[in-house]
């Protein structure tokens, strides 16, 4: 039987499918200014929204807190034991999480910035509670290796992996490369045209070798030329531009969505990420009003509704 959660409980109709918490940015003292990474950025990507009136405080989906009985569908009791309470991102229907996607974090092992498995959770939900939903694809498009959901999913045929990174940063995870099905290595300064040509070509021969009831897309902007530990070179408008390829991808055969935005450790990745949610909207790709892509199914739509409620993003506090 499943486990008792209180993760599941609806969430308003009127509220765009976008997950923020204010937890959800991390100071310490001031300290948090040594980090490379940006701890406000998930704030600034929501502020950014609302100056385009794209979205109000009342229309935002808010983060739940996990239970550890919620964690341990996942981690271990005596991992879960070294860590605090997070917070837990509950979506509805296509979703964007604007925190999210620790893909080094594994079922029993933390690592890069990443202290829980928020992908791995995601889909262990799914395969546990929502009926019809036996196949999982993970685009990680974050310029590092995601490690930690490759590792969970080693042996698992219901979970395809494609993964784009650049081959010489961390993790450089050799037994976790055994479980990607669609590798993509990249050099150090990659730029556009050669970047999206490579994410069209692989995201469509992904998603025609297996066709799943489920898109995990983590889209992580460390990408981004000048970033301190991505060593790539994409230009904002590349980013822009390549979460557009994903979403089409998705909406043309009809498959349900979730995007969390992981690594991105220069000022300006709130900006893009903001424009790229705007880009996305501006095309029709995502909607408040839109259930994503297959309303007209009774079982489709809970089918989504279900899913994206269990998109875990648990940001430490």
């Amino acid at each position: 039987m499943p486990h008792r959660t209180e993760l599941y409980e609806d969430s308003p109709s009127a509220c765009w499918p976008i997950v923020y918490s204010p937890d959800y940015n991390i100071t310490f003292m001031g300290l948090e200014k040594l980090h490379p990474f940006d701890a406000g950025k998930w704030g600034k990507v929501i502020n950014f929204l609302k100056e385009e009136k794209l979205i109000a405080d009342d229309l935002i989906v808010q983060a739940r807190e996990a239970t550890d009985e919620d964690l341990l569908v996942v981690h271990t009791r005596r991992y879960l034991n070294k860590l605090k309470a997070g917070k837990l991102a509950v979506d509805r229907g296509w979703a964007i999480n604007v925190g999210g996607g620790f893909h080094h974090c594994s079922s029993d092992k933390g690592g890069g910035f990443c202290a829980y498995a928020d992908i791995t959770l995601a889909i262990k939900f799914l395969f546990e509670r929502v009926q019809g939903v036996s196949k999982a694809t993970i685009i990680d498009l974050d310029a590092h290796q995601g490690n930690g959901h490759e590792r969970d999913f080693m042996d698992d045929h219901r979970v395809y992996i494609m993964d784009a990174y650049n081959r010489y940063i961390y993790p450089g995870d050799g037994f976790a490369k055994r479980a990607i099905k669609r590798k993509v290595e990249l050099e150090w300064g990659t730029e556009d045209t050669e970047y999206l040509q490579k994410v069209h070509t692989h995201v469509e021969g992904a998603l025609n070798e297996l066709k799943p009831d489920i898109i995990i897309y983590n889209a992580g902007t460390d990408i981004l030329d000048g970033d301190p530990l991505g060593g790539l070179a994409i230009s904002p408008q590349g980013i822009v531009k390549r979460d557009e390829v994903v979403f089409k991808a998705a909406r043309r055969r009809r498959i349900p969505i979730l995007m969390v935005t992981s690594g991105g450790y220069q000022k300006r990745t709130a900006r893009i990420i903001a424009d790229s949610i705007l880009n996305l909207h501006n095309l029709g790709l995502i909607d408040k009003e839109l259930a994503t892509i297959g309303a007209e199914n009774p079982k489709v739509e809970q089918m989504i509704r279900d899913t994206a409620k269990d998109l875990a993003n648990l940001s430490l506090q």
